[in-house]
């Protein structure tokens, strides 16, 4: 099997490279391009290509990759609200993903940006730097006895879950699924988790239903000076409605992993002034709010287990013994 990989960094592909000897008569090719309607044309002469959650296959690029003979997308990630299913679907073209890699390094990350955010370890690293040691303009709050409300809490949000009571943190927890091991959890109804939490952390999947979960209404129902973290998909927050949050004081701190020009232009529709320039750049203007590269994810745990699922799905695909679980339907 020949595989191209598109979006190919440093670490993907030492991370790759050193298990590939143990997957035969499989091939990879790596390409820095990300993949699009351009770049698709690539595809030529390969059996499959990899992908990253953040990589263009809409139906124009399912159907380059269709005429090439591409019989299977491979997905480097556990999402997969960029591909154009039903494309796939009319094509033969098979996806698989990878549903778990490392719950504790997206949840540790998160944790990470809510301290960094309530502490302001940002804006004290920079004064620091300027030998200003000044503590005003630094004052945060105690985690410990306050309320972390979960939005999702499957693997990554479970492992967030035992992370905030590991600090002492009353959790409160909404999803359509109630997960049996967390008996320390209590689920509550949405806008009850809005109305009570002083830390709100989002870990559920981007779908029709939780498309701008966080928006005007829900921001209103916040208390005043809550902490939000989002490092699981940037849709899941409107952009716009989250800087008009911002600007009302309503939060105390903002801390982002993902946002939502990370891929297409969601705001062409609208109208507001804050349009007039990126929503990510007019974010990053806040003094409280600290935006990451979509990093949540890395670490050599992370990478190791994202290389072994993926050569392990290539595999299993050669020989028609593919894993329920990591096919995307």
């Amino acid at each position: 099997m020949r595989i191209l990989f598109y979006d190919t960094k440093k670490y993907d592909k030492e991370s790759f490279d050193k298990i590939l000897p143990k997957y035969e008569g499989i091939e990879i090719e790596y390409v820095e391009a990300d993949i699009s309607e351009r770049t698709a044309k690539y595809s030529k002469g390969f059996d499959a290509v990899c992908a990253f959650v953040s990589s263009d296959l809409s139906k124009k690029v399912i159907e380059v990759l269709a005429e090439n003979n591409i019989k299977l997308i491979l997905m480097r990630c556990s999402g997969f609200n960029n591909i154009d299913l039903k494309a796939c679907e009319k094509h033969g073209i098979t996806i698989l993903r990878v549903p778990g890699y490392s719950p504790e390094a997206v949840a540790e990350h998160a944790m990470a940006l809510a301290l960094a955010c309530n502490r302001h370890i940002h804006k004290a690293y920079i004064k620091v730097r300027e030998n200003n040691f000044s503590l005003v303009g630094l004052k945060g709050f105690n985690f410990h006895q306050k309320t972390a409300g979960i939005i999702g809490t499957g693997k990554i949000g479970a492992a967030m879950c035992r992370i905030c009571r590991g600090f002492g943190m009353r959790v409160i927890a909404y999803d359509i699924y109630q997960n049996p091991e967390l008996d320390f959890v209590e689920y509550v109804e949405l806008d009850k988790l809005l109305e009570e939490s002083d830390l709100i952390s989002l870990h559920c999947p981007l779908t029709d239903d939780s498309y701008h979960i966080i928006n005007s209404k829900s921001i209103k129902k916040m208390k005043d000076n809550v902490v939000l973290v989002n490092t699981s998909r940037g849709a899941l927050i409107d952009t716009v409605d989250l800087i008009k949050g911002i600007r009302d004081h309503k939060f105390q701190s903002v801390g982002l992993d993902v946002y939502e020009e990370e891929t297409e232009n969601v705001f062409e529709n609208r109208e507001d002034d804050i349009l007039e320039t990126s929503v990510t750049s007019r974010l990053l203007s806040f003094p409280n709010v600290i935006i990451t590269s979509h990093q949540a994810f890395l670490t050599e745990e992370a990478l190791d287990a994202i290389c072994y699922t993926t050569m392990e799905n290539a595999k299993a695909y050669m020989k028609g013994d593919i894993i329920e679980n990591n096919i995307v339907k």
